[in-house]
């Protein structure tokens, strides 16, 4: 039954169906995905060693004090399209937080089909395990000087693996073309396959678990020195990418049941249940495969990890199974991505604030079908890039034009909207939201050639300005409405 306080969307709007099992169902798949099946290697790399746990460790507790502002702001404003609403609400909807609600909106046309197309990849990557001939390809590396912006680089990469990343993608949007509480039951089917390969992983590994492996740290690990934090923040970059997916439930805001209390329960749920699955399956890998090894860019450890650690363990079958297990789990996590970010652009459009041919909903299905279209097309088209080129570039746009500012802006509300109803309050409010904000600016500037991703953000920022001040101007809309006359008495 819906709540009285958020009643049952009517006709030609979202159905809300999605109950507080569904939502930290699909929260859950969306952070586990295969990230943590294929990053590993990126973490023990950045930090030369086992403490790169200390990525995880970091990752789970900013995770946990960005959540908390996630559930404040998702609790009071449960609508489609998550940091749309709140951004606009936060900085003024008919003045600057027009225009951030149009940027968040606008690099989402970017970052998702990143993340979307970093799930796929995964995928293709343990397909090559399955089949060797698919990992064989080439690297293009492309570079552009723009004025005031200096060089772009980007790598893409062309191989068997990307084609079966772009075939899932596909298939993912195929299987979205329905109605949410159909979309419901299969993420419970899909979470099924998920958890039951992370418990595998956890399980295996710790009955042939070997702690002088795991925790053999290289002399000077933990010297407080330069590289100590350019590696850490290299790993936190990596871990806030695994992390990243707690929030998803609220992008889906105008479709879930009792939204006051299920969005903050979804949230701190899969937050915590995650992080604990999370440790406990790296402490687990490493205590079998030695770090070294997953350090040597020449070893194909480096890319199908947990297939060569079950292979070792039970023999070639083994690793096999899970490889098809990673290929499922990514599957899902993609799944549960696009699911969610198709409502962005739906809600933005819906509001006028966007491109209105987003605003369509499918006829039957009363689903954003133009959203999870579009999407799905620029992630097949972001499947060529390279992995690490993904994960750094998403984390970064995503970081400059959301993150922060919303980390920022619950303080903001909280002074200019004091009597604001806010069914769920940040703990030890503000502590949560200054330690995500200096997390996220840490990983922003803590890292080698941090300046190639902070450009590519910078670029999208300025384009999606032009993009929005343009359409401003034609529409004669803020910042180019025509000042109101006041009718003299």
């Amino acid at each position: 039954m819906p709540s009285a306080e958020y009643p049952e969307p009517q006709s030609g709007h979202l159905a809300r169906g999605l109950s507080l099992r569904g939502a930290t169902t699909l929260n859950m798949i969306d952070m586990i995905g295969v990230g943590p099946f294929i990053t590993i290697p990126l973490m023990v790399t950045a930090m030369g060693g086992p403490q790169a746990m200390l990525g995880w460790i970091l990752g789970a507790l900013f995770a946990m004090c960005d959540g908390l502002v996630w559930a404040e702001l998702g609790a009071a404003m449960p609508r489609a399209g998550g940091s749309y609403y709140y951004l606009k609400e936060i900085y003024g909807p008919k003045g600057l937080g027009r225009l951030l609600s149009f940027l968040f909106v606008w690099q989402l046309s970017f970052s998702a089909p990143l993340s979307i197309a970093s799930g796929c990849v995964g995928l293709g990557r343990y397909a090559g395990y399955l089949w060797p001939g698919l990992i064989a390809g080439s690297e293009h590396r492309l570079a552009i000087r723009v004025p005031l912006l200096g060089p772009l680089a980007i790598t893409s990469v062309v191989n068997g693996g990307t084609l079966v990343a772009i075939a899932a993608c596909v298939l993912v949007v195929a299987l979205l073309y329905r109605r949410i509480t159909m979309i419901s039951r299969l993420s419970a089917m899909l979470a099924a396959g998920v958890l039951g390969t992370v418990g595998w992983v956890i399980i295996s590994g710790f009955r042939h678990f070997n702690a002088a492996r795991a925790f053999s740290f290289p002399p000077g690990a933990f010297a407080l020195d330069s590289n100590f934090f350019l590696g850490l923040g290299a790993a936190m970059l990596v871990a806030t990418y695994d992390y990243w997916g707690y929030y998803n439930v609220c992008f889906l805001g105008e479709e879930v049941e009792k939204p006051e209390r299920n969005i903050p329960r979804a949230l701190i749920l899969s937050i915590a249940l995650v992080a604990v699955l999370y440790l406990a399956m790296n402490i687990s890998i490493l205590g079998v495969v030695p770090w070294r090894e997953l350090q040597n860019v020449h070893a194909n450890t480096r890319y199908y990890v947990v297939s060569t650690l079950m292979e070792r363990l039970y023999g070639r079958w083994a690793g096999s199974l899970a490889a098809v297990l990673i290929m499922w789990t990514a599957f899902a996590s993609v799944f549960s991505l696009l699911l969610g970010y198709s409502r962005v652009p739906y809600a933005a459009a819906l509001d006028g604030n966007y491109f209105r041919v987003f605003a369509k909903l499918h006829p039957r299905g009363r689903f954003p079908y133009i959203s999870v279209l579009a999407l799905g097309a620029v992630a097949s088209a972001a499947c060529f890039l390279r992995l690490d080129d993904l994960i750094s570039k998403l984390v970064v746009i995503r970081i400059m034009m959301q993150f922060l500012l919303q980390t920022i802006g619950v303080m903001v509300l909280r002074v200019k909207r004091p009597d604001m109803p806010r069914p769920f309050r940040i703990w030890l409010y503000p502590v949560p939201a200054l330690l995500a904000t200096a997390g996220f600016l840490f990983v922003l500037i803590e890292r080698p050639n941090f300046a190639n991703e902070l450009r590519w953000g910078a670029a999208v920022i300025v384009l999606g300005t032009c993009v929005f001040l343009l359409r401003s101007a034609v529409r004669k809309e803020w910042p180019f409405a025509a000042p109101r006359i006041r009718a003299s008495n």
